[in-house]
């Protein structure tokens, strides 16, 4: 007879397989193409004759998105992304977990759901509302959070950077951009959230699970606070912002401490 097992155990674990490198403990998750090509050129490689050479020889793809490891600092580093929504980001981390990424920032965009906070702005989620289905699979206690210390790091740093300006608060996760609501969008700005996007909620979610820490920085894109979309992909400010924090954040998550 079969052994009996907990309802909750889970039948497919996230392992590393017999031929795949260990990561290294520290990881960036980029969620977008653009941001994710600063980040690239910001790592330098050994061991090969060629950028190109070292690049290709370092990079993998996990669910689809490319996972390039690199040196930033002196420090190893791994680089994940683009990727888009909760399931897609959960099954990267869930194997970058597996692979020994124990320290994640992650760096995507949002829409503004209040008027003080501007596009070009960075917003800096220590949680988020769920309205996605990832983070349910995963029984938790308490709410998660971001991690406080790499919060920290961040505020820290990027406070102290010319032309950034930094909000701190919570932010709305969910599945479907395109059913952003009158009602959702008043609904969660007067309970506080200060952006809206894909996210949040399912990576703080599998972080706490797993025990990583994990913090997210998002670039204000689009606004939805008063009640038309407008966009901002254009604007030189958030050009100019997006541009500069891969960078930034690689020199933060170098500097941060296990």
């Amino acid at each position: 007879m079969p052994v009996a097992s907990p309802p909750d155990r889970a039948l497919i674990d996230p392992k590393r397989g017999k031929s795949e490198r260990p990561l290294p403990e520290r990881a960036l998750f980029v969620f977008t193409p653009e941001d994710l090509k600063d980040a690239l050129r910001s790592l330098t490689f050994s061991g090969a004759r060629s950028r190109q050479a070292a690049g290709s020889r370092r990079h993998r793809k996990v669910f689809l998105c490319g996972v390039t490891e690199g040196i930033f600092g002196g420090v190893p580093i791994a680089v994940a992304g683009p990727m888009l929504g909760a399931p897609q980001a959960v099954l990267v981390l869930e194997k970058l977990i597996a692979l020994g990424v124990r320290r994640c920032f992650a760096l995507g965009w949002c829409g503004s759901l209040n008027p003080t906070v501007r596009i070009g702005d960075v917003v800096v989620p220590r949680w988020a509302w769920s309205e996605e289905g990832t983070s349910a699979h995963y029984p938790l206690a308490e709410r998660p959070v971001a991690d406080p210390q790499l919060v920290q790091t961040v505020l820290t740093g990027l406070r102290g950077c010319e032309g950034l300006t930094v909000h701190e608060g919570p932010v709305w996760t969910t599945d479907a951009p395109y059913r952003e609501t009158e009602a959702k969008v008043l609904h969660y700005r007067d309970k506080g959230a200060l952006g809206v996007e894909m996210e949040t909620s399912a990576l703080f979610t599998v972080a706490a699970y797993r025990g990583i820490a994990l913090a997210v920085v998002l670039v204000v894109s689009d606004d939805l606070s008063r009640m038309e979309w407008r966009h901002g992909y254009r604007d030189p400010r958030f050009r100019a912002v997006r541009a500069s924090l891969p960078e930034r954040l690689l020199q933060l998550l170098t500097r941060s401490s296990p």
